[in-house]
């Protein structure tokens, strides 16, 4: 492996990002948009970048969807059979994005996003009532299949910003609250996060002094998230999500300028 080396405040610098990025990432999704342009900045080849991003990202997940687990916000069925239909889904998104174009890919995104923001905000004031766990009939199963097939597209497409999309999925299609939405996106990206963090191990692509703090870091990022979300429920969720979406668009303006 290459020797990849960063200075003392830059590895700081990554530190406090990556815990930031945690923080969104357990409550609303999207923390990728923090952590991977950092890891960048920081001098991280792409490659690493993302390797590295994901062992943090996925040590993170594994603590937030434990609370969320431990909380009750999480339908342990249903997220099961989404991240179950998200391993097909990223599958055939990635088949998608290799017959796909760059600018093809972006216009499809600049379309999604405005479409995202408006449910956000018509839902803004509505009620979040945790309706529980609720049986699971073969309608809600195909439902759940669905939601991480079509989740799993996205990313398997993009990939910046699957759990704002997973949890607005979840809250509008499955008429769970935002924080049962969220908690059942953590499963979802749980399992998609170490999938991908397999390949990354096997090419060697993780540099783990670096990857280790990031990751003691985003822990503690993903479990003050997920309080924040448990406790705050819509009010922290929503305004976190709208951030996201915003963030994403930004990182689309910047590439196609």
């Amino acid at each position: 492996m290459e020797a990849i080396t960063v200075s003392g405040p830059m590895m700081l610098f990554l530190i406090c990002m990556t815990g930031f990025a945690g923080v969104v990432d357990s409550a609303a999704g999207g923390g990728g948009l923090i952590s991977l342009p950092a890891y960048l900045f920081a001098g991280l080849p792409a490659h690493y970048t993302y390797g590295t991003n994901k062992f943090s990202a996925a040590c993170g997940t594994t603590f937030a969807t434990a609370r969320f687990l431990k909380s009750g916000a999480l339908d342990l069925k249903v997220g099961l059979l989404a991240a179950a239909g998200s391993f097909a889904g990223s599958a055939a998104g990635s088949h998608l994005a290799v017959l796909l174009s760059d600018g093809t890919l972006r216009l499809m995104m600049l379309c999604i996003l405005p479409v995202a923001a408006v449910i956000i905000l018509t839902r803004w004031k509505s009620p979040d009532h945790d309706p529980g766990v609720q049986p699971l009939t073969p309608a809600r199963a195909v439902l759940a299949a669905a939601i991480g097939v079509g989740i799993g597209c996205y990313d398997g497409l993009f990939g910046p910003g699957t759990g704002t999309f997973a949890i607005i999925a979840f809250s509008t299609l499955m008429g769970f609250d935002m924080r049962r939405a969220s908690g059942n996106a953590k499963l979802l990206n749980l399992a998609s996060n170490y999938a991908s963090l397999a390949t990354y191990l096997a090419s060697g692509l993780v540099v783990f002094h670096i990857a280790i703090p990031c990751a003691i870091s985003g822990i503690a990022g993903n479990l003050i998230g997920s309080r924040l979300a448990l406790k705050g429920g819509a009010k922290v969720i929503r305004p976190m999500m709208l951030v996201v979406l915003v963030l994403l668009l930004g990182q689309l303006t910047t590439e196609m300028l």
